[in-house]
């Protein structure tokens, strides 16, 4: 089975809130940037909690992030997929979060979907970190919650 590699992180000194996904989907990997796919709501539910238009551009959605102080990177680094199912991952290599926590100031961690949050307790329960499990933006899952999102970007960027 081919093995597939996950993109680098967006992150910087002033991040607060790392975003963490489970692995990239086929469309994301094929537009090789997060969240690929236009029928995930991250890009829209993350602006749109902002007031902003999704950017077109990766660099645009970069800025965005850096901006607004948002680290977004994916649990597993390295892995065997089936297409973009999560239940699928295996053989993977994990994401060095604790060494991205200390080259940022990274004061909560939210968790896109059930597959980021699982791997990431098995491997990162005590990070020291709070952190919050949040319904999948992948338009697979059909329980989708908007004020859980944003919930958990309160107080980003000084929003409270």
């Amino acid at each position: 089975m081919e093995r597939y590699k996950g993109f680098e992180p967006v992150y910087d000194k002033d991040s607060e809130l790392l975003i963490l996904g489970s692995f990239p989907s086929v469309k994301s990997r094929r537009t090789d940037f997060y969240y690929g796919n236009p029928q995930n709501r991250f890009w829209k539910t993350v602006c749109g909690y902002f007031g902003e238009e999704v950017p077109v551009s990766t660099e645009g959605k970069k800025e965005f992030l850096l901006r607004r102080s948002i680290a977004l990177w994916d649990v597993v680094t390295e892995c065997e997929i089936d297409g973009s199912k999560d239940d699928t991952i295996r053989n993977f290599s994990v994401a060095d979060i604790p060494g991205l926590v200390k080259k940022a100031r990274i004061r909560r961690i939210a968790l896109n979907g059930g597959k980021a949050y699982e791997i990431f307790v098995q491997n990162f329960a005590g990070i020291g970190v709070p952190y919050v499990k949040l319904p999948s933006t992948s338009p697979a899952n059909t329980r989708f919650s908007l004020k859980e999102w944003e919930d958990a970007l309160q107080n980003v960027d000084g929003r409270a």
